[in-house]
C-alpha cells in the first residue's frame, strides 16, 4: 500500500503487539517531531542561578544590602548561589563564613529552603537556596 501511495511505511510503536504502523511521508514526520520536541523544551522552566559574595568578616550594613539583594532574587524565582570567599590567610575564620551563611538561611527562611548547608569548597564556603513554591 505504501509503495503504491509513494510514501513510507514508519513504525510508530515497536514494542506493542503488533507493532504499530503508519503510511505517511517520513521527512515530513521527522520535521513535525523536531518541532514538537522543540516546543516542548521552549515551555520548560529554565532555573535561573544567582550569586551573592562575601567575605569572612562582612559588616553589618553590607550583610543587610546583600540580604535585600538576595531577597529580590528569591522573590523573582531564581535559585540563590550564596558564598564566602577566604583571601589568603582568612581561611582561618571557617567558622564566622559558616555562621554568616547560616545566619543568611535563617534571615531569608520566608522566602525560600536550603538546599545544600555551607560547605567548604577551596577557597569558598558554598551554601544554596531555592525560592519556595507560592
Amino acid at each position: 500500500m505504501a509503495r503504491n501511495l509513494e510514501l513510507d511505511l514508519v513504525e510508530i510503536s515497536p514494542k506493542a503487539s503488533p507493532p504499530v504502523c503508519k503510511i505517511l511521508e517520513y521527512k515530513k514526520f521527522l520535521y513535525e517531531q523536531k518541532k514538537r520536541d522543540k516546543a516542548l523544551k521552549s515551555k520548560a522552566t529554565k532555573i535561573v542561578v544567582k550569586e551573592i559574595r562575601f567575605g569572612p568578616q562582612t559588616d553589618e550594613h553590607d550583610y543587610q544590602f546583600k540580604k535585600k539583594h538576595a531577597e529580590k532574587f528569591l522573590k523573582e524565582g531564581a535559585k540563590l548561589k550564596a558564598f564566602v570567599f577566604f583571601k589568603g590567610r582568612s581561611i582561618i575564620f571557617k567558622e564566622q563564613g559558616q555562621i554568616l551563611l547560616l545566619r543568611l538561611a535563617q534571615d531569608l527562611e520566608g522566602l525560600g529552603t536550603v538546599e545544600q548547608l555551607p560547605q567548604l569548597e577551596g577557597k569558598r564556603m558554598i551554601m544554596f537556596i531555592m525560592p519556595k513554591k507560592n
